[in-house]
């Protein structure tokens, strides 16, 4: 072979070597939800993270419809991870509905809460949960993870009845309050929320707390749910705690990820926090000493970082 074919074949060699080295990085796509939500904001800072601190593996954030697409996607290998509430992600691995089966899911971490806000005019006669029997309230998109709680804790205090409820999305919740066409709405999200804090700015609003005792029958049916506060003055005229209920957000992937892959993304993420907490205020609250706190068994890989991080901290 003359030297030019040589050097044409070294050439080429180089160009397959750089190839399958590049195809060799590993990808890990995260389920997250809609460009708008939060869950589409924090999982893309994630990938983020991962990208520049994780090599050997590309991630991306994908826009889905959110926990129970993630759930259906990460379960069938198309996701390796996602993000879910804790109730749904609790109902996919025992298989109760939607889900006709047990979900072979593993939580990573609890990442942090979104609560139930129940807001009513601060002008009206509706100063309890348990005034609200004769109130037009909207509880969320229908089939939404707002409308399923909303439903469970006006059932708990006795007040549910169908025909005043409806199930509109938090924008159209609100313009249903700010036109009276509604007394009350409810928003399942992070405090502070866009939807409270556009419904707040335009009217004076009274938030309702709910009281533990009234629903304690409902946290043990349901022990996917905490309680968790409001602080005053995170919306306007808001001058006291409120207490709610959370349904927070996890991080899960699926049983078969290697454990290896799991750990060292669960390493990437929770040794960035700083990083990650930059990317919005909710994302703040993801912390070390609760990322434990989840509704379904650790992945061995996550449980395998938070025990030597558990095991450091006692040394």
């Amino acid at each position: 072979m003359s030297i030019r074919g040589l050097l044409r074949t070294a050439v080429l060699l180089a160009f397959a070597f750089t190839a399958t080295a590049a195809g060799a990085a590993q990808r890990v796509a995260i389920g997250t939800g809609g460009t708008g939500g939060l869950f589409y904001i924090v999982g893309a800072g994630m990938a983020k993270v991962i990208n520049e601190h994780l090599p050997g593996v590309t991630a991306r954030a994908e826009v889905t419809g959110a926990s129970i697409e993630n759930i259906r996607r990460v379960a069938a290998g198309q996701e390796q991870v996602g993000f879910s509430s804790a109730s749904t992600l609790y109902e996919a691995s025992a298989g109760r509905m939607p889900f006709h089966s047990p979900q072979p899911v593993a939580a990573i971490a609890y990442l942090y809460p979104a609560v139930l806000h129940i807001a009513v005019k601060a002008d009206s006669k509706f100063r309890t949960i348990d005034d609200l029997k004769s109130a037009t309230i909207n509880l969320g998109p229908p089939g939404s993870n707002s409308a399923v709680l909303g439903m469970r804790l006006l059932n708990a205090y006795g007040v549910f009845d169908i025909s005043h409820a409806r199930f509109l999305s938090y924008t159209e919740g609100t313009n249903a309050m700010l036109n009276g066409t509604i007394d009350a709405t409810m928003v399942l999200a992070g405090a502070p929320t866009a939807a409270m804090i556009d419904l707040a700015t335009q009217r004076h609003i009274r938030l309702l707390s709910v009281n533990k005792a009234r629903i304690g029958n409902m946290l043990q049916k349901y022990r996917f749910y905490r309680l968790d506060t409001i602080p005053a003055g995170t919306y306007r005229g808001q001058d006291k705690d409120i207490t709610v209920i959370d349904d927070p957000a996890i991080l899960f992937t699926a049983k078969s990820v290697s454990d290896r892959m799991v750990y060292d993304i669960t390493r990437t993420i929770f040794t960035h926090l700083d990083e990650i907490g930059a990317i919005h205020p909710q994302a703040k609250k993801i912390k070390l000493p609760t990322a434990t706190n989840t509704p379904i068994p650790l992945h061995p890989g996550a449980r395998r970082f938070f025990d030597t991080q558990q095991g450091q901290t006692a040394q």
